[in-house]
């Protein structure tokens, strides 16, 4: 199997774009096309890319499995390291996770340090200059949208990012890697790449920088470096299910997640760099949490009682020296915490949980849920479904699942072809709730409904589960056909009130904007808005909406001059927030309507 290119940490990137001369700058992303498609050797540790004849590419990853030394990206040409074949490469890389991801491999961090201190209230000058400049290159990103947004202008956010580091600012630096991932998905026109979510993390990014250049003393801007473990004290966690992980980073492995007695969820991680092998490998591979002596396959339906447990903000559970881990057994998802977890009818939980979540990366927001459906149909990818509740009535709300990661390497898509090949199917799920879409689920595990015969068969061993993206469905473990009775076809032929919202002339617009850039936001500005975007928003009683969308265009097309009357460079900062005012309207309007629709 050819390896692949190893995560470049951010600064590394950045130094050897800015090393160019200006014509080697004008032929980068040319070249990164080129010499990303290039084969990939390993000898012995260090890869080996070969760009011409005599030309040749070395990278040598650290222990983390990423380049964080300029020392670690050599080439063999006369113009190394200022040549275009070493900055090619190195912006050919993945982007790693932000700051400690970068430094240490998660499998070989001293949890047992003592805990990091929470960031300080008041935003400090150093701050404030570093989420300036980040604001700068993110507003810089915006005006020239994904066509004019190449590798020059990635690797300035990448400094940027790398400088947001240096003072702290984890959230601001995280939002800005996801937007130069985002930005290289959507160039490279990767099938996973979804426009929204580009557009979610520049938002992200624009609204923490313009709140910490304005000095607010929220920390939850600042941010938090990533696992700043807490101790735990005493706990006693039951497997709920595996959810296999491959990341834009470069990264894969596997989370278990697990449920305490008290019903709070935890999970135990192994991600490292290696993508889809990793993630399959890992499947079995050994918990590192206390003696070991259990793999993630065999802790996803078993137990541990843990002591000295470390656990960081967003519930993983650290392997320090401190922490002792015995093996015991699991539960079913009938009894005992995992059964508490199907005991509230969905519309309660879902609307506790959204009314909770700010952002859609928020932990809040993919903490595991749990409900007892029954299939009644797929729409393409999508199977639909309705949530079994005593006297509900049939015509209820549909509910959508979708693959939970729609990799070929997984068995996610093969699993859900299984079921939507059987509607009337009941099914226990476990899933994670897309607060970014109308009544959206996404399923990490399945088990039977518990009193009916309509219902899954599976092996004992599997302790009534199936991990939807490692356990493969076979037709042995369903019903007989003549045991699903027959369920009433969808009544709303599958409508998504989201999408059928006048809100998608606003999305529309938002979205041109990242992925046209501002010429293109520019044109109904000088139509006079012939298409009759805003007219129809304001016909619908979304006055303000309207008003934002005609700010935008206006600012779209502003030019000024100066003394001379030559037309000066428009100003970027101004058009960022007018931008970011109509993205935060449209996206809080989207989040109403979601749990509307629940």
């Amino acid at each position: 199997m050819t390896p692949q290119l190893p995560p470049a940490a951010p600064d590394v990137v950045a130094a050897a774009v800015g090393g160019l001369t200006s014509r080697l700058r004008k032929k980068l992303d040319a070249a990164i096309e080129s010499y990303a498609a290039l084969p990939v050797g390993d000898f012995d540790g260090v890869l080996r890319i070969r760009c011409g004849e005599d030309t040749e590419v070395s990278l040598t990853p650290g222990p983390s499995g990423v380049l964080t030394d300029a020392e670690q990206a050599v080439c063999s040409c006369l113009l190394a390291p200022r040549c275009l074949h070493r900055a090619a490469i190195l912006s050919a890389c993945p982007v790693p996770g932000p700051s400690t991801a970068v430094t240490a491999p998660e499998s070989t961090e001293d949890e047992s340090e003592p805990p990091r201190a929470e960031a300080a209230v008041a935003v400090t000058p150093a701050q404030i200059r570093a989420a300036a400049g980040l604001r700068t290159a993110a507003a810089a990103v915006l005006a020239e949208g994904v066509p004019a947004a190449g590798a020059v202008s990635q690797a300035e956010l990448l400094r940027a990012a790398h400088a947001a580091r240096l003072a702290g600012l984890h959230r601001a630096e995280a939002a800005a890697l996801r937007v130069v991932r985002g930005l290289r998905a959507a160039r490279a026109r990767e099938d996973g790449h979804r426009l929204a979510d580009l557009v979610t993390a520049l938002r992200e990014l624009l609204l923490t920088t313009h709140r910490l250049t304005a000095a607010d003393p929220d920390p939850a801007l600042v941010g938090t470096a990533r696992r700043s473990y807490r101790p735990g004290g005493a706990l006693k966690v039951f497997g709920v299910c595996r959810e296999p992980v491959i990341s834009a980073t470069g990264y894969g492995g596997v989370v278990t997640h697990l449920v305490a007695e008290d019903g709070r969820w935890f999970s135990v991680a192994d991600v490292k760099p290696g993508g889809p092998a990793r993630a399959r490998a890992a499947a079995k591979a050994p918990v590192a949490l206390g003696s070991g002596a259990l793999d993630h396959a065999r802790l996803a339906r078993g137990g541990l009682l843990i002591s000295g447990a470390t656990i960081s903000p967003e519930g993983r559970l650290g392997s320090g020296k401190g922490v002792r881990a015995t093996p015991v057994a699991g539960l079913p998802w009938t009894s005992g915490p995992p059964g508490a977890l199907f005991g509230r009818p969905l519309r309660e939980v879902v609307a506790a949980r959204l009314a909770t979540v700010a952002e859609a990366s928020d932990d809040a927001a993919r903490a595991p849920i749990g409900c007892d459906l029954v299939i009644v149909g797929a729409a393409g990818d999508r199977l639909l479904a309705r949530e079994l509740l005593p006297g509900a009535p049939e015509d209820g709300p549909l509910i959508h699942l979708l693959p939970a990661n729609s990799h070929p390497d997984l068995a996610h898509t093969a699993n859900f072809a299984q079921l939507a090949a059987r509607p009337g199917i009941r099914i226990r799920v476990i899933g994670r709730l897309d607060p970014d879409r109308a009544a959206t689920l996404r399923p990490l595990a399945v088990g039977p409904v518990p009193d009916t015969e309509a219902t899954l068969r599976l092996p004992t061993d599997w302790l009534d589960r199936a991990d939807l993206g490692y356990d493969r469905l076979r037709g042995v473990h369903f019903p007989p056909p003549d045991a699903l009775p027959p369920v009433p076809e969808p009544a709303h032929d599958q409508a998504d009130p989201l999408a059928d919202s006048l809100l998608w002339r606003m999305r529309r617009l938002v979205e041109l904007a990242v992925a046209g850039g501002r010429r293109a936001v520019a044109e109904p500005a000088r139509d006079g808005d012939r298409q009759g975007s805003a007219a129809a928003l304001r016909r619908g009683g979304l006055a303000t909406m309207a008003d934002l969308a005609t700010a935008l265009t206006t600012e779209a097309d502003r030019r000024t001059r100066d003394t001379f009357g030559r037309l000066s460079a428009p100003d970027a900062d101004r058009y960022a927030l007018a931008w970011l005012s109509a993205a935060i309207h449209l996206a809080g309007a989207e989040r109403a309507l979601v749990r509307a629709t629940w």
